[in-house]
């Protein structure tokens, strides 16, 4: 606005109030030409004569928008058959105010500081029945978003729990949010799904695994999984061609734990040549080693790794680029630990669907930055298809 402009205005009062008229107003054209369309042809154009249906004057109606609140002329037909799309019928709120309240909650707001902050910046209050009726428009996205067809193939899933305190029958329990992100052919990440269930299990991951089968999943290159007992022979009953890499972070922990304090420095050091060796045969090499050191001591922290040896170990196939990308479980485990601080707010949830309703928000905020492929995809894309062949389908 020129500084010519803003002198017809006495204070700032008076400027917001020309704003808000002026809005008020271009959402009136625009619904006016949502009843254009829905006649088939515009206000006093001889074509709406004996058309079967007209205008039929307007109603006043008062919407909240990002704005504040504006009252508005609402046209109507003779017929009762126009809904507009920007304002629906029985709903007061603008979807931009919709959106305000989801991408709040999204982040753990709590319903009353949802309110709080919707009157402090757009000045009016908007009821907690308002803000629940809103983030329970979600629950039919997540069935859609969760129902949705899938690609044929994906280069590399990985597939990790997080743990959640929830009500059920009276009592507050751990359950665990499953979730998968994908690879896909194009480079780009993926949230495939996410599934609630009790203490992460095997059997579980297998029902997991047959909903992407469902859902049109035909192949999946590789998987990046924890060390779940019976989680390698879950992904082979669904996806036989699979190579399952269990985390190589994972199994470090697992290891440490059999360690005292005083020599987990140490155990730590001379356990690095094991999963930093150039190949296959020198990791195995310095997984000897590591037993002539401390096999004695620490019998069960090297049967670990030998238990585990082939799926731990096929990432040295693979060139380095790829190495990096399914050694660990980092990917999911980083979009974990995200997911936590969107929902750190709520020490726990009053039942299964406020945690899934949480946890998609979540995600939903998160992996809108989710905008480019991964790092040097095009060097990783031919070395896909020249270890996979007509199975990248591209």
């Amino acid at each position: 606005m020129t500084p010519e402009f803003l002198k017809q205005f006495k204070d700032s009062g008076e400027l917001n109030s020309f704003m808000e008229d002026l809005y008020a107003r271009a959402m009136e054209q625009m619904i006016e030409g949502e009843l254009d369309g829905h006649l088939g042809y515009s206000k006093h154009s001889p074509e709406g004569v004996n058309s079967g249906n007209s205008r039929n004057g307007k109603t006043s109606k008062k919407v909240k928008t990002t704005m504040g609140e504006v009252e508005l002329s609402v046209p109507r037909d003779r017929n009762s058959t126009f809904e507009p799309v920007l304002i629906p019928k029985r709903s007061r709120t603008v979807e931009g105010i919709e959106e305000i309240v989801i991408s709040l909650y999204a982040r753990g707001m709590s319903v009353r500081d949802i309110e709080l902050q919707i009157r402090d910046i757009y000045g009016y209050t908007i009821s907690d029945a308002t803000i629940s009726n809103i983030t329970a428009k979600v629950q039919s996205h997540i069935t859609e978003w969760q129902s949705r067809p899938l690609s044929s193939v994906y280069y590399v899933v990985w597939m990790d729990g997080i743990v959640f305190k929830v009500r059920h029958n009276g009592k507050v329990i751990n359950k665990t949010i499953y979730l998968a992100v994908g690879l896909n052919s194009e480079g780009f990440k993926e949230v495939l799904g996410m599934w609630l269930g009790e203490s992460e299990s095997a059997s579980f991951w297998m029902s997991v695994l047959t909903d992407l089968r469902a859902r049109g999943v035909e192949d999946i290159l590789i998987t990046s999984t924890d060390n779940l007992k019976g989680f390698t022979e879950a992904i082979v009953s669904v996806f036989p061609q699979s190579i399952t890499q269990i985390c190589v972070v994972h199994q470090i922990r697992n290891a440490a734990r059999f360690v005292v304090w005083k020599d987990k420095k140490q155990f730590a050091a001379d356990l690095k040549p094991v999963y930093t060796a150039a190949n296959r045969d020198l990791a195995w090499a310095a997984l000897e080693v590591l037993e002539q050191t401390w096999g004695k001591k620490y019998p069960h922290a090297i049967r670990s790794w030998k238990a585990n040896w082939n799926e731990l170990s096929h990432f040295f196939d693979f060139p380095l680029e790829i190495r990096t990308l399914i050694y660990t479980t980092n990917i999911i485990e980083n979009l974990n630990g995200k997911i936590r601080k969107y929902t750190k707010i709520k020490m726990s949830f009053p039942d299964d669907a406020s945690v899934i309703k949480s946890v998609f928000l979540a995600l939903r905020e998160i992996t809108r930055k989710w905008t480019m492929p991964i790092r040097n995809w095009n060097l990783v894309v031919n070395q896909f298809i020249n270890i996979f062949g007509e199975r990248c389908k591209i």
